[in-house]
């Protein structure tokens, strides 16, 4: 089904639901655009991830949220851009053509505020290149959709069953930290069809400029991301590995990893990769640093390979 993952270090290779990749790093939804923003970066290359997944994708275009919609926190920043986006139809059509498939894998992100929305986006993306298809029903920063979908483990499971049903392509379900029982939704989520998990989402924030006494991001509330979540995100990849383990169901574990040693310690808790997000906006090059520090640990190890050190967190 898939031709064989870019040239890379042998340790780094690995897949995901199937796919084959070069690294275990996917660069997420949302930081890079429709994964040709860092191309542009000296010294970047697509080549450098395993995957990289596009910016959230709804049926029609949408402008986004008012501004402000990016505020930086101690260790962390929110956001709430809303979704914007071109319309799934120009980025099938116009998009997806222009993107190099033999250089890394490209994974949509879905998104939407209802159920046949979210049907007839995973439908589009179907008959299409993309290699998977992301469902984003944990997002924190639009006033519709994702949100209660998201952190309702019945309403998740729904979104995730129709989508399945439109697609034979891999579909990863993006877990909400905001919610009571993220183990309950991952169940669900499984008995739904999901291929794989993406944990964490960004947690939902909010900034006050005391000075006027009103909220500083204009959606009020948006996503927090950063080295302020990881360890929140580490406890979750953990408990949703638990879950997904008997299954044999892979997890993309994201949440302020800024560096080898986080990655290496999310794939310990359990994850098959690590997705890099607000890290990239300070350090461009951060991938690079982050795919020979794996390699170091595994070698320091005498380890062979990714899959040797998945979920080999001792209790």
């Amino acid at each position: 089904m898939y031709d064989s993952a870019p040239m890379t270090n042998n340790l780094l290779q690995t897949e995901f639901c199937g796919i084959p990749m070069a690294s275990p790093i996917v660069l997420l939804s949302g930081c890079v655009g429709f994964g040709e923003e860092y191309t542009r970066v000296e010294g970047f290359s697509n080549a450098d991830v395993g995957a990289v997944v596009l910016k959230g994708t709804t049926g029609a275009a949408r402008a986004g949220n008012a501004p402000h919609r990016v505020y930086e926190t101690p260790e962390g920043m929110l956001n709430a851009i809303g979704l914007q986006n071109p319309g799934v139809g120009k980025v099938v059509n116009d998009i997806l053509p222009g993107l190099d498939f033999l250089e890394t894998r490209f994974f949509a992100n879905v998104s939407g505020s209802t159920i046949d929305e979210y049907e007839r986006v995973t439908e589009q993306f179907d008959d299409s290149d993309i290699d998977a298809i992301e469902i984003n029903i944990s997002c924190p920063n639009v006033k519709e959709g994702g949100v209660q979908f998201g952190n309702d483990p019945e309403m998740s499971a729904r979104v995730v069953a129709a989508c399945r049903a439109k697609t034979s392509k891999p579909i990863i379900t993006k877990l909400s930290p905001n919610q009571t029982d993220i183990q309950e939704n991952a169940r669900l989520c499984i008995e739904a069809g999901t291929d794989g998990f993406a944990a964490i989402n960004t947690l939902m924030g909010m900034a006050i400029d005391s000075e006027t006494r009103t909220p500083v991001i204009g959606n009020v509330r948006g996503g927090l991301s950063g080295p302020a979540i990881k360890p929140v995100a580490l406890l979750k990849v953990q408990q949703v590995y638990e879950v997904a383990k008997p299954h044999n169901i892979p997890i993309i574990g994201q949440g302020g990893i800024t560096t080898a040693k986080d990655a290496i310690e999310f794939l310990i808790a359990g994850a098959s990769a690590v997705g890099i997000g607000t890290a990239l906006f300070y350090d461009p090059l951060v991938c690079k640093k982050i795919n020979q520090g794996i390699q170091d640990y595994l070698t320091r190890h005498k380890m062979d390979n990714i899959s040797a050190l998945i979920g080999s967190l001792i209790l």
